[in-house]
C-alpha cells in the first residue's frame, strides 16, 4: 500500500516472487470512468474506490488458501479496513516515503495514467498504519530489492 510513485507495483512483483504467490497489480481492477477520472486530473472519492475494493477483496478471498500479493494505494483506515475482511491474514506493508522523493519518481515514470499533479491529495488521504492493524511500514529510499527484502522479512516475520 502507500501513495502513487511509491514503488508498489516493483517491490508487490519481487514480493511475490520471492514469497512464491500469485501477484496482482491494483490498478487493473479499477472501472474504466475510474482511470478516465483520473487521467483527467481528478481525484478519486470514496464512492468511486468502494467497487474497485471490493473487486481487490474479492482477489484476496481467492488467494486466501495459496496466498498472494496484491498492491492497491488502500490510503484509508475505511479502505484497509474492508479489505481486511476478506480473510484472516491480509497483512499491509506501507511503502513510505518523503513527498520530494515520491515526486521526484513520478516526474520520471512513463505510461501511468496518474498525473504528478494528485499526489498530493493521496497524501491529504493517507493515514498511517495503526498499532491495531496487521502490517509495518517500510522505509522506499533504498533499492527496490532493498525495499522487497525489508517487505519479505516484515511478512515472514508473522
Amino acid at each position: 500500500m502507500g501513495v502513487s510513485g511509491s514503488g508498489k507495483t516493483t517491490v508487490g512483483q519481487l514480493l511475490a516472487q520471492g514469497l512464491g504467490v500469485a501477484y496482482a497489480e491494483g490498478d487493473d481492477f479499477h472501472p474504466a470512468p475510474n482511470v478516465a477520472k483520473m487521467r483527467a486530473g481528478h481525484p478519486l472519492d470514496d464512492e468511486d474506490r468502494r467497487p474497485w475494493l471490493d473487486e481487490i477483496a474479492q482477489w484476496l478471498t481467492g488467494h486466501a488458501d495459496s496466498g498472494g500479493v496484491v498492491t492497491c494505494s488502500a490510503l484509508k483506515r475505511s479502505y484497509r479496513d474492508r479489505l481486511a475482511s476478506a480473510g484472516a491474514h491480509v497483512f499491509f506493508l506501507l511503502l513510505d516515503g518523503s513527498p520530494e522523493l515520491i515526486a521526484a519518481r513520478i516526474t520520471e515514470r512513463r505510461g501511468h495514467f496518474m498525473p504528478p499533479d494528485l499526489l498530493r491529495t493521496q497524501f491529504a488521504d493517507l493515514e498511517p498504519l495503526t498499532d491495531d492493524e496487521a502490517g509495518a511500514a517500510i522505509p522506499i529510499d533504498g533499492t527496490p530489492q532493498q525495499t522487497a527484502a525489508l517487505a519479505h522479512t516484515a511478512v515472514t516475520a508473522l
